[in-house]
């Protein structure tokens, strides 16, 4: 770490002018930055597993593993035998307006816009130099940080396993319904008319609909509600049956509460309640102030900067520790 922080704090190599240099030189600088930044994180989360590893708790009912293949193979099987079967006539009976309608939230689903966002959030802030910033700049950028970083990985860890299950399981799309039936498997067709088992759009949904519930509980209900419509939306275009959408925001649904616990057992942006539920660490008070400070940050009305910078390589240390 001694070594990056003078590596970039150098500047520009020995003998090395004129704007090429100071380009490369900039790159450099920022890239060692990134690195530095990285390290920080890695200790911090192996010092936050070693903490975690004497405060596991018992899976409450209705999280277990058990429950939810229960829950899924109860509510898909009743999909599948009584609406995926009447779903694609009735959806030839509807005005086509009902289907423009839904097609312009439908691709909201997909993952690609999410990733890009958070990702790259969480890269260029790596980069910067935070031992510089402000404590209140600090703690704001550092808790979007989390939040950011929770919702690229369960957003894209959600999308890897519902890819694999697609092409495991090779069901055709409501489009064959004439074709093979509602109910036919070409399993490792590798053919994308048989990808329609789970949705992947529902599953994105799902999985980033519930980490923005764990992350901002008092808007859960209507969160879910736009999350429903949106899933829904994939039967409405006749890209989906019922059953594969019940399935694809079961799937994002466990996936983003399994990385919500594995946090709060951590204490990274989540805690565990008296009752064992889920909650974040900032509560409005404190999310609050922290969102002020980043706009005041962005508008020019406070400095991201403290005069001198305080070196917080020792926090890092201690949660190594």
């Amino acid at each position: 770490m001694t070594e990056i922080r003078m590596q970039d704090r150098a500047g520009l190599a020995p003998g090395e002018t004129g704007p090429s240099g100071q380009a490369r030189a900039w790159v450099l600088r920022h890239l060692l930055r990134m690195k530095g930044n990285a390290l920080r994180v890695r200790a911090i989360l192996r010092g936050r597993s070693r903490r975690a590893a004497g405060a596991r708790r018992a899976l409450r009912p209705g999280h277990r593993p058990q429950d939810v293949l229960a829950v899924m193979l109860l509510t898909v099987g009743i999909a599948a035998i009584a609406l995926d079967i009447p779903t694609y006539p009735w959806l030839r009976s509807l005005p086509d307006e009902y289907k423009q309608a839904f097609s312009a939230i439908t691709d909201l689903g997909k993952g690609h816009w999410i990733l890009w966002t958070t990702g790259l959030y969480c890269l260029l802030t790596l980069a910067l130099d935070w031992d510089r910033l402000r404590f209140r700049m600090r703690a704001a950028l550092a808790t979007v940080w989390t939040h950011a970083a929770f919702i690229f990985t369960v957003v894209a860890a959600s999308g890897i396993a519902v890819l694999l299950l697609k092409w495991l399981l090779g069901r055709a799309r409501p489009k064959l319904y004439e074709e093979v039936g509602p109910v036919y498997f070409d399993v490792l067709s590798f053919k994308g008319a048989y990808t329609s088992f789970p949705s992947g759009h529902s599953t994105t949904v799902a999985a980033f609909a519930t980490a923005l519930a764990l992350i901002f509980p008092a808007y859960r209900w209507l969160i879910a509600v736009c999350a429903f419509w949106i899933a829904f939306s994939r039967i409405m275009v006749g890209a989906h049956y019922p059953s594969d959408v019940i399935a694809g925001t079961l799937l994002g649904l466990t996936i983003a509460l399994a990385m919500g616990r594995w946090m709060a057992r951590r204490r990274l942006g989540f805690h565990f309640d008296e009752h064992g539920a889920i909650e974040p660490i900032a509560g409005r008070r404190s999310a609050g102030l922290a969102l002020a400070g980043l706009w005041q940050g962005a508008t020019g009305r406070r400095g991201w900067r403290r005069a001198v910078p305080v070196p917080i390589l020792s926090e890092t240390r201690k949660e190594a520790d």
